[in-house]
């Protein structure tokens, strides 16, 4: 099963990340958007993995206290389309402790570098030209109280995440 270690959003923050989705769409930003109950901030990719039981295992020896988070700007990987997150030395620093725990357990993750971003639009692109038109960023604060171990499936009509297990 595919697994990825991620931070969901409380209601406010979605509701910010989808009316912004919405305004893209109306000045004819097209590509695969992200939906509403698939909007995430990645902090470990595992992969194919059999056994989340050690993943979450893993992720229980790092200690998590909640944390501040905040959108700031957007910005692209090629196609990809994000919106960023304000700077963040706690969350980079207990993506640094998981990701330290899931080496010494064994369990093979993605070792990009992590930067902070929520995917909005996969393979994006704008009739009027390469630089999206974006007025008006979106804005948001929450504290995210949990981390989640998801599982990914292609469904029908796109990507299914499901989350199978979180530490709070």
């Amino acid at each position: 099963m595919r697994l990825f270690i991620a931070i969901r959003f409380d209601e406010k923050i979605l509701d910010a990340l989808t009316d912004f989705q919405d305004d893209l769409r109306a000045q004819g930003v097209t590509g695969n958007y992200t939906k509403r109950e698939n909007i995430h901030i990645t902090l470990a990719v595992i992969g194919d993995y059999g056994d989340p039981e050690d993943v979450l295992e893993a992720m229980e020896q790092v200690e998590f206290r909640p944390i501040d988070i905040s959108l700031d700007g957007v910005g692209s990987f090629g196609d990809l389309f994000w919106v960023g997150l304000k700077e963040n030395p706690q969350l980079a620093g207990y993506v640094k402790k998981l990701r330290r725990a899931l080496a010494e357990c064994g369990i093979p993750f993605d070792r990009k570098r992590f930067s902070p971003h929520i995917t909005l639009i996969r393979k994006c692109s704008y009739k009027g030209g390469r630089e999206i038109p974006v007025s008006d960023p979106p804005k948001g604060h929450m504290k995210a109280t949990r981390v989640s171990l998801m599982r990914s499936d292609r469904g029908k009509h796109g990507m299914i995440y499901t989350e199978i297990g979180a530490i709070e």
